[in-house]
């Protein structure tokens, strides 16, 4: 087992770097990443070389590609999750930007928590325009407080790689069931699906004996496909759509 979740997270290394794409903009290098958006389009940061240092940022385009499709971030309970995502991964909020400093020993760290922050903000807070005011995660902790269902929002793990990696929800360890560990995906696709499955292999070891996965998959607006239901459990990731969210509630509650 441990070889083969070693072989994956090479494999994955190896996939990453041949993937991205730099190209220099006057005193900025543009990152292209090949973790894909909500438009199918590669995510791409912005680095500048500062004080011996260097700037991470994605030039304020999430924030602002979110509020001009009609999401409104400006509420305090909003701009209060944005703040705990944002955390979570260690980067700031500079006006719309999403930014960090990073070091020459811990580039590729911050330049991963970035990328992660941007997919994670990304995805928690896309509205359809039918459902302008509801978001996923507000639907799931509301599930939650309604079935007494224990949790800790928003817990950040460091994985073996020593890269960091955010699950929505942990639920701690019952005399019944282990601990339990919960990420929700608002738009479940390969891309979503990959990057849970990543950040699972690279913590389970670290994590109690016994730990479970699951992904809370919102299947609101159309079918989640096979494929990224068979991804997930491949790595042992349990897939439950939000439709089918009801027979849970006693696995996750004990």
């Amino acid at each position: 087992m441990m070889q083969d979740i070693q072989r994956l997270l090479d494999d994955y290394h190896v996939w990453l770097k041949s993937k991205v794409a730099l190209r220099q903009l006057d005193q900025w290098v543009e990152i292209t990443t090949p973790y894909l958006d909500r438009h199918n389009d590669y995510v791409q940061i912005y680095a500048k070389q500062v004080n011996g240092g260097f700037i991470l940022t994605d030039d304020g385009y999430t924030i602002k590609d979110l509020e001009q499709t009609g999401c409104n971030l400006a509420s305090r309970k909003r701009q209060d999750l944005l703040r705990i995502t944002l955390n979570g991964f260690g980067i700031q909020l500079e006006g719309k930007a999403l930014q960090v400093h990073a070091s020459p020993n811990d580039f590729a760290l911050k330049k991963h928590n970035l990328v992660q922050a941007i997919l994670a903000v990304n995805d928690m807070f896309y509205l359809t325009v039918s459902l302008p005011t509801r978001l996923f995660y507000e639907d799931v902790v509301t599930w939650l407080d309604i079935h007494e269902i224990r949790y800790t929002p928003k817990v950040k793990f460091t994985g073996k790689t020593g890269y960091d990696h955010l699950f929505d929800f942990v639920i701690p360890k019952s005399q019944l069931r282990p601990e339990r560990i919960v990420r929700t995906i608002n738009r479940p696709s390969r891309d979503t699906a990959q990057s849970l499955v990543f950040s699972w292999i690279d913590t389970k070891e670290l994590r109690s004996p016994n730990s479970c996965a699951y992904a809370l998959l919102n299947d609101s607006e159309q079918a989640v496909s096979h494929p990224v239901k068979e991804a997930l459990k491949n790595y042992e990731i349990q897939p439950v759509s939000w439709s089918h969210r009801e027979t849970m509630i006693e696995e996750l509650a004990a």
